[in-house]
């Protein structure tokens, strides 16, 4: 009764640990914005149902959302892996039924001081605000998704955008962990990166468009 859902773009390095991760899953659909990389490849290779769409993650998770047929929904990002225990902990969620969302517990895939520093701060930012980011997964129910009007075709802060509307008490963190990808942190630099991404949710909370937000992301 569920479906994953990954955009990629030119993803083929880090897509293949995390469609292994995710292997079983009822539906797996691979929502690509123009890969010129082996990630078509990697998707076939696995079975994944594969959607071409525009380039942009809110776009490319919109159509992945739409185009799903299962009661229950999880969106991934190509760049993460879930822990071991993840099926259970989906299966605990959905238990309790569809009315709230779930996230996971963010780990860096690195061993550097820096990264267990972010991960705390990812853990408090979701405890006390309840803004889990799309690197933490985001399992919602077919109703409750399309309840809150599912994701918009944002170039950035569409994982946000979505978050805000289901609410801190719909969300609720899940007993596992999602492995993501720190590259960004090294090549950009670990307090440079951490500082570019609060200040983008600094301008999305007072208001400037996601357009113009994407360009200084970049």
């Amino acid at each position: 009764m569920l479906t994953v859902v990954i955009p990629t773009l030119n993803a083929g390095e880090t897509l293949t640990a995390c469609l292994a991760t995710v292997a079983g899953a009822k539906e797996i659909i691979v929502v690509d914005g123009g890969s010129t990389d082996d990630t078509i490849e990697v998707a076939g290779k696995v079975g994944a149902r594969l959607i071409g769409s525009a380039k942009g993650r809110g776009v490319q998770l919109m159509a992945g959302g739409d185009a799903a047929t299962e009661d229950w929904l999880l969106f991934l990002h190509a760049d993460t892996r879930l822990g071991p225990a993840w099926r259970e902990a989906v299966a605990a969620h959905i238990d309790h039924g569809p009315g709230t969302a779930g996230y996971f517990r963010l780990r860096l895939d690195d061993g550097a001081w820096q990264a267990r520093v972010i991960e705390k701060g990812v853990a408090a930012r979701t405890a006390v605000f309840g803004l889990s980011y799309g690197d933490q997964g985001l399992l919602i129910s077919r109703s409750l998704y399309q309840a809150v009007g599912g994701f918009r075709p944002l170039p950035l802060m569409e994982d946000v955008d979505l978050v805000r509307r289901i609410g801190r008490p719909r969300l609720k963190m899940l007993g596992e962990c999602a492995w993501t990808s720190a590259a960004r942190w090294r090549r950009d630099g670990w307090i440079r990166r951490s500082a570019r991404n609060l200040a983008c949710l600094g301008l999305y909370a007072i208001g400037v468009a996601p357009e113009k937000i994407a360009e200084y992301y970049s």
